[in-house]
């Protein structure tokens, strides 16, 4: 790499630079508050326990949208709006079907919600059309996955819940009332995430003035990066790894021979949590009931090997990633989905910031430190 003359920079005046913005504090909201040091993350007022306890994801969705729990009239007809609107326009139904299989799964979720917002009458409101996409991106997963392999796409339902929806449209059989609780507590504990990468992105979008579709489609993207959103699937297919090695599997030498070698281990640490990810409880637990009902025992127990190893090793704890592969794993989720499926939930924080962000807008622009050369010669073509 080029080494750069700094000489014409006066650098008194950037006295500091915060890599990744680390520490910035460049909104207000009322969406959600994490406190990294106690391992506390609020949802509009409410404490994360409190919603997986006692929320659906419905709930979650109004009260990330209204900063309020809705009454049952205002529930009732929040599900019957989601529950109308889950159908997807034939073209982008067509696309899902005729795209290549082997597509990764973010990106026909990025094209296919980016297409409906041809499908949407240019007046609609906001509010209406995150309604829109929080019915639908489910549809989209579902159908994508099940055309990749060759099976028919099988329509949504008029009613039930989101989580009971999504899995009748992927496995084509209804769901019992215990997969249906872990599907939908899985999508309350990724509604929302203060300022991370996606839901920035969404909110730089709208601050441009463009659309709904657009900044949920950028948020998507953002997603998409295996340091953001795709952590869940790495941590599957690492497991899967050691699962190939048979009944010489031994999860604590696999875990120590990674960090030996330098390897990041996806699944451990967070930029904003220096404790136990207050989300990896609940998952953690649902790991292991579902493990022993659905024959997965040895992977929570591999799990729980390598969340003592990295502790004792590195001091690291898991954060939400590491324990939502084994669950969605244990229901029959293929792991490229894991992201579609964080996407599918989150989309309900991103059209809250959406909201807030065009309620009090004002144009996102940071500046950059210029550390290049400057007013250099011109030097013709035939001389460089």
């Amino acid at each position: 790499m080029a080494e750069h003359n700094l000489s014409h920079i006066d650098l008194n005046e950037y006295p500091h630079i915060n890599k990744g913005l680390d520490g910035i504090v460049a909104f207000s909201t009322t969406k959600s508050n994490i406190n990294g040091q106690t391992g506390e993350l609020i949802y509009s007022g409410y404490h994360i326990d409190t919603l997986a306890e006692n929320a659906t994801f419905e709930e979650v969705c109004f009260l990330l949208w209204y900063d309020r729990l809705p009454n049952q009239t205002e529930l009732d007809e929040l599900h019957k709006k989601l529950q109308a609107n889950r159908e997807l326009p034939e073209p982008v139904l067509t696309y899902i079907k005729t795209t290549n299989p082997k597509a990764e799964p973010m990106a026909v979720v990025r094209s296919a919600v980016s297409m409906l917002a041809d499908f949407v009458d240019d007046d609609a409101s906001d509010e209406y059309n995150a309604i829109i996409m929080t019915a639908q991106i489910p549809t989209i997963i579902a159908a994508f996955d099940r055309a990749r392999n060759g099976k028919e796409v099988v329509a949504p339902l008029k009613d039930g819940s989101t989580a009971f929806n999504f899995l009748y449209m992927l496995n084509d059989e209804k769901p019992g009332q215990a997969a249906e609780r872990v599907m939908d507590l899985c999508l309350v504990l990724h509604a929302e995430h203060g300022m991370n990468a996606s839901t920035f992105t969404c909110r730089s979008i709208c601050a441009t003035e463009s659309d709904i579709f657009s900044a949920v489609s950028g948020a998507i993207g953002a997603l998409k990066g295996p340091l953001h959103g795709g952590a869940n699937t790495a941590v599957m297919n690492t497991l899967l790894i050691l699962k190939e090695q048979g009944e010489n599997a031994d999860p604590v030498a696999f875990t120590k021979a990674k960090l030996d070698r330098k390897e990041k281990i996806m699944g451990f640490g967070h930029r904003v949590y220096k404790t136990f990810d207050p989300r990896a409880y609940h998952l953690r637990k649902m790991s292991k009931e579902l493990s022993e009902e659905t024959g997965h025992v040895y992977l929570y127990e591999w799990s729980e090997a390598m969340v003592k190893t990295m502790k004792e090793e590195k001091n690291i704890d898991p954060n939400v990633d590491f324990f939502s592969a084994t669950v969605y794993y244990s229901i029959g989720i293929q792991p490229d989905l894991y992201t579609c499926i964080f996407a599918m939930s989150r989309i309900s924080g991103w059209t809250a910031h959406f909201f807030e962000q065009k309620a009090n807008n004002r144009l996102i622009r940071p500046r950059a430190l210029y550390i290049g050369e400057k007013n250099l010669p011109w030097t013709p073509v035939e001389d460089r």
